[in-house]
């Protein structure tokens, strides 16, 4: 049987394993899904060892995307792009990287939320890992503008650096605007940031959102729950990461598979079993 897992610390809390049995069931796919508990100073030996024993591929949370896409000899754009990865295949000719986070989070905006990007106005927070991984989709889903926000500028630059001409090829406005004043009137708000994992406020004024906007956090469950509650004070949708979630796993496990899975009945249990 085919050997796969989600590697990263913590570990313990990770959903991946029960979607990707699902998604095996409902394919027929003869595969098992595990957790790797990784040592914070052993991804490179304990993944080599991983692949030796005869695992196809795996999954990577925090804090080790970024050394997953250095690992790889092989990667996609969008990995490239976001200089990290969530999905590893172990190919005979060398491991090869991508990531899977951005198009999930672009299918579920736009095919499950039923929002268009195209011609939109974007403001992304956040400019770490998370930010990374979905910047590149975002901007090939053709909106107007992508602005970034970010404690540390400079880490903003350099991100919107690196995809300042992949938005230019998907005629999309990029650019930096400072977290304290990052403008108004948009039309979609991504949270990227750590504040909801932290239980901090939300970092911007709910004057960010346009009329009819859509609040989006990456995260999803309890931690979501201040960023949804700020999006209804203020008039928006608010939606959390359990779609996107859904849909970057229906990605990696095409990736390795060959198998597209259908997310809707994944997500309606993932759903029932978080309320």
């Amino acid at each position: 049987m085919d050997r796969y897992a989600v590697a990263g610390n913590p570990v313990a809390h990770s959903k991946s394993p029960q979607i990707h049995a699902m998604f095996a069931a409902e394919c027929g796919q003869a595969m098992e899904y595990g957790r790797l508990l990784v040592p914070l100073d052993a991804f490179e030996i304990t993944l080599q060892a991983f692949a030796a024993s005869g695992a196809k591929g795996c999954n990577v949370t925090v804090p080790f995307k970024f050394e997953a896409f250095r690992l790889a000899h092989l990667c996609t754009e969008r990995a490239r792009l976001a200089q990290a990865a969530n999905t590893l295949r172990f190919d005979p000719q060398g491991w090869f990287a991508d990531n899977t986070d951005g198009v999930g989070l672009v299918r579920d905006i736009q095919a499950r939320a039923g929002i268009d990007l195209a011609g939109r106005r974007v403001l992304l927070l956040g400019a770490g890992g998370a930010a990374a991984g979905v910047l590149g989709p975002l901007l090939e889903a053709k909106p107007a503008v992508v602005a970034v926000a970010n404690r540390t500028p400079a880490r903003a630059q350099e991100l919107v650096a690196r995809h300042q001409a992949w938005g230019a090829q998907h005629a999309a406005e990029l650019h930096v605007v400072p977290l304290e004043a990052p403008g108004s009137g948009f039309d979609v708000v991504i949270n990227a940031t750590a504040s909801s994992l932290q239980g901090a406020t939300v970092p911007v004024p709910g004057t960010v959102l346009g009329p009819g906007a859509l609040a989006y956090d990456l995260m999803y469950g309890p931690a979501a729950q201040p960023f949804l509650q700020w999006a209804a004070d203020h008039g928006a949708l608010g939606l959390d990461g359990l779609g996107m979630l859904v849909e970057q796993a229906a990605e990696s496990f095409w990736l390795w598979r060959g198998v597209r899975p259908s997310t809707t009945p994944v997500l309606a249990a993932l759903r029932a079993e978080t309320a």
